[in-house]
């Protein structure tokens, strides 16, 4: 069994090369991120078509054609271990299969004794393993993001292509698994009986009563859109409003199987996946108070859908029951509100999420507010740090920092990463050219 960050790369790829989610909400864009997620006030016209569809009309007089090719981030939680988890009870997986597939009747009435003490020393190595396990998940995310803007005095256009990919990885561990391996490990009358069954009518008398599941959902939604953008004076207060048509597809993944065959190749296999296509709109609002204040209230996928991935049917091989695995993915509004104080050499920037954050129904919800900060010390250079929290404590709380660097005010380079509690690690990166 691969690790799960096997699928976070397959979700990035997807993004960036099939189809052209750190993010806590539908983007990726480096500088923001690094400034603890937010963005929806602080972020600039360059990348506010993956943000805040307002920014966009935001340009001064001297800025011209931005393109960003491309911003990327991934985000991995893994607080229960599960990666070497996965990886040590498919070791123990192939011993006890190696065990029973090497057992006869020969060898048992010969050497009873050793070929017992193996099979049972096997038995009760799974069954340690699959104890450990119970309850365990991990999660993960990426996403991407290619912007064209172009600013205009009467109408700021953009051409965007952004996704994000959300995964989790969590396991079903069946008591009676246990008990049954358990079993055999404690008593030589019973792994005695359970070999000699196996050894004349073969293994799979012994694996049809092993019956844990493992279960994989991820979802890889990607947009497509031209975001447009107008600033208008009311009063002495420039507003910006912008709004991003948006042709959107998801493809949902919902891997289900026999932890004993869990494969993270067959992820990608037609007989888990599905997808869908939509429409969907994003919108946004800034205002500038003054010349240090700005306030903007963004609104990603305005239209709600929800999604059913694939109905995956397991049969339990000791009750002969069939059980049904499914799941909802919800793309439902996510409506943020941000503040930012700015001036040359500082920004001050904090967002705050007003609806929650959806994903699988199978999973909880979360809601996210945070804090950042930019410094330029240097034309060409900018450090930046911030903090993001989950008000609804279903996501990790995360630190997060980062720098830019814009040799010539031409070409800028940004890179951040983050870390926080339940073992979270996430790294993000942007390319951005000024023309």
């Amino acid at each position: 069994m691969k690790k799960i960050k096997t699928l976070v790369a397959l979700s990035a790829a997807s993004l960036l090369v099939a189809n052209s989610a750190h993010a806590a909400g539908t983007w990726a864009e480096a500088r923001s991120d690094a400034m603890g997620g937010t963005g929806v006030a602080s972020g600039s016209y360059g990348s506010g078509a993956l943000i805040n569809p307002a920014l966009l009309a935001k340009a001064q007089q001297e800025d011209r054609v931005t393109v960003i090719l491309p911003s990327v981030s991934a985000q991995l939680t893994d607080k229960d271990n599960l990666q070497d988890q996965i990886d040590d009870i498919s070791d123990k997986v192939d011993n006890y299969e190696d065990v029973i597939d090497d057992l006869t009747l020969q060898d048992i009435l010969l050497n009873p004794e050793g070929t017992l003490n193996q099979f049972q020393g096997a038995a009760g190595d799974l069954a340690g393993e699959l104890e450990s396990l119970r309850g365990k998940t991990a999660r993960a995310k990426a996403a991407a993001g290619i912007a064209v803007s172009i600013p205009n005095d009467v109408l700021s256009l953009a051409f965007v292509a952004k996704a994000y990919a959300h995964a989790r990885v969590s396991s079903s561990i069946d008591q009676r698994d246990i008990d049954y391996l358990r079993g055999i490990e404690g008593s030589d009358a019973i792994a005695g009986t359970v070999a000699v069954n196996a050894a004349v009518n073969g293994s799979d008398v012994i694996t049809r009563n092993l019956n844990s599941t493992a279960s994989g959902r991820a979802a890889i939604v990607s947009d497509y859109g031209i975001a447009m953008a107008k600033q208008f004076m009311l009063g002495d207060v420039p507003v910006s409003v912008g709004v991003t048509p948006k042709l959107q597809k998801t493809w949902l993944y919902n891997y289900t199987t026999s932890i004993y065959a869990y494969d993270s190749d067959d992820w990608n296999s037609s007989r888990y996946r599905n997808d869908d296509t939509g429409f969907n709109i994003d919108a946004g609002v800034a205002a500038d108070f003054g010349e240090h204040w700005t306030v903007g209230v963004s609104g990603q996928n305005l239209v709600s859908r929800d999604i059913d991935t694939k109905d995956i049917r397991i049969t339990n091989g000791r009750t002969g029951e069939t059980r049904s695995y499914k799941d909802t993915y919800q793309i439902s509004p996510l409506v943020t509100a941000g503040a930012a104080w700015h001036n040359d050499l500082v920004t001050l920037s904090a967002d705050a999420d007003l609806t929650e954050t959806k994903g699988f129904k199978s999973e909880d919800n979360s809601q996210y507010v945070g804090v950042g900060a930019e410094v330029r010390p240097l034309s060409w250079l900018a450090v930046r740090a911030g903090y993001r929290a989950d008000v609804k404590d279903n996501d990790s709380n995360v630190f997060t920092g980062g720098v830019g660097f814009a040799p010539f005010n031409r070409v800028h380079v940004d890179l951040m990463g983050l870390y926080g509690e339940d073992e979270t690690w996430g790294a993000g990166a942007q390319l951005s050219v000024t023309f």
